[in-house]
């Protein structure tokens, strides 16, 4: 890959304004800290386009920034067909996005499509549930899923390093 970049993430929700911004932000603070983000890409999308171009809901800005995470600079877009071939991981937050995904990525790329929370290894939930109709404490717990998954994520990511390595 170009610019020392290894490894294409794309983190994806339905609005793209609460879960995938999220996962997003929290991702990366996660490389940021390890000293990771100039090999990882990350970017986060909605299969929909509800709120094309909007800033994440206040509650999913303020109970991130509440651990330390800023997802403010991120706005809402809607996957695009090139989607599918620029990212090496297309992560779903529930099986409602995840069948959408598959619907539309070209046979080819399908297997780059994984549900989020498979790489969760605290909590038995396979779904980010969506949390903008409900209260503070829906955001809390996505915040947890999402921290989770996001460690068994960069794990696998470095597995996949150290193997492309003694390859």
């Amino acid at each position: 890959m170009s610019n020392g970049v290894k490894h294409r993430v794309l983190f994806v929700c339905m609005g793209n304004i609460c879960r995938s911004p999220t996962a997003e932000g929290v991702f990366r603070n996660l490389i940021r800290k390890q000293g990771l983000d100039a090999s990882i890409y990350l970017d986060s999308a909605g299969t929909h386009d509800y709120h094309t171009g909007k800033s994440p809901d206040p509650r999913a800005v303020d109970a991130a920034k509440r651990r330390g995470v800023d997802i403010t600079d991120l706005r809402a877009r809607q996957v695009s067909i090139e989607d599918f071939e620029i990212f090496d991981f297309i992560l779903a937050m529930d099986h409602a996005n995840y069948a959408d995904l598959m619907r539309e990525c070209p046979k080819v790329h399908r297997s780059r499509i994984k549900m989020f929370l498979d790489y969760a290894r605290n909590h038995p939930e396979r779904e980010v549930p969506d949390p903008y109709f409900g209260g503070g404490q829906g955001f809390e717990h996505v915040l947890n899923l999402v921290e989770d998954a996001s460690e068994g994520l960069l794990e696998a990511l470095s597995a996949c390093e150290a193997a492309d390595t003694k390859a």
